[in-house]
């Protein structure tokens, strides 16, 4: 018997986890985890059930036409395969390669993608393929392009910007809609632009953190996964606030990668349910 994750959202009626709990019984599989919640404000429903048993793709797809439900079943024994992006900053892709290969993260990272060639030796100390892909903005929409070919190459199933200092363009971010998570510290929106944590020092602020969401069009504007934070104080001056805030992307983006590969997370329009 296999591993699967049923994930469905669909308008909130009565009758939606009789009919896949009796499907499940009627077939054996054992139910290992189930989460459900319903969103009053949208009026849809949510659902993420984990079995053990068979795949029931087609008997799955009566139910869901029967309820109108936006529905994915997913074999857990397939590792999620990640490709990452970064630029010049490393501390975010150190620590998914590390959670990587100590088993932290089920997931095989299949290259790393870069504008910069800097973390070449760390990358490819773990016999992983680096892909130097310098841009400029004459040469944005071919670079960009290659990121393409890259996650058809490697048939990636997410990309993951670990401090990669590009915008993506409308364009590749609606080829890869839904398959691209990005971190960034959340100091935004106040504080924009370059050092942003000497800005929040000289604000004396209080609070730092980081987040992680999926990427849109709209800059730094897509559905949250995760977010971190830490208490700060008077005493930490912008290097110290810099070296805690490292530390929270690093955690932040771990768990958002994590959930998104264990099919823990549901789009709910511009929000994100996340079943921990």
């Amino acid at each position: 018997m296999s591993t699967y994750v049923l994930t469905l959202s669909c308008p909130d009626r009565p009758g939606v986890v009789a009919a896949v709990s009796g499907l499940l019984a009627r077939h054996d599989c054992n139910i290992t985890e189930s989460q459900q919640y319903g969103d009053r404000h949208s009026g849809r429903f949510f659902l993420r059930v984990q079995y053990d048993g068979v795949d029931l793709r087609g008997e799955i797809a009566e139910i869901a036409a029967e309820f109108a439900c936006d529905w994915e079943l997913h074999d857990m024994s397939v590792r999620p395969r990640v490709l990452v992006m970064v630029s010049k900053l490393g501390h975010c892709l150190n620590d998914l390669l590390y959670r990587t290969r100590s088993g932290l993260l089920d997931i095989d990272i299949v290259a790393v993608a870069s504008n910069h060639p800097d973390l070449r030796p760390l990358t490819q100390s773990y016999g992983i393929d680096y892909h130097h892909l310098p841009v400029t903005p004459e040469t944005r929409q071919r670079q960009e392009a290659e990121i393409v070919t890259l996650v058809g190459h490697y048939q990636a199933d997410l990309v993951v910007l670990a401090r990669y200092m590009q915008v993506l363009s409308t364009d590749l971010c609606e080829k890869l809609a839904g398959k691209v998570i990005n971190i960034h510290h959340s100091a935004l929106p106040s504080f924009k632009g370059a050092k942003p944590y000497h800005q929040a020092h000289s604000r004396g602020v209080k609070l730092i953190g980081a987040t992680a969401h999926y990427v849109t069009p709209d800059l730094d504007e897509g559905p949250i996964i995760e977010q971190e934070v830490a208490r700060v104080d008077h005493t930490h001056g912008p290097e110290e606030l810099a070296a805690v805030g490292r530390d929270l992307e690093c955690l932040a983006l771990a768990r958002a990668v994590r959930w998104h590969t264990e099919h823990r997370v549901l789009r709910n329009d511009d929000r994100t349910i996340v079943f921990r």
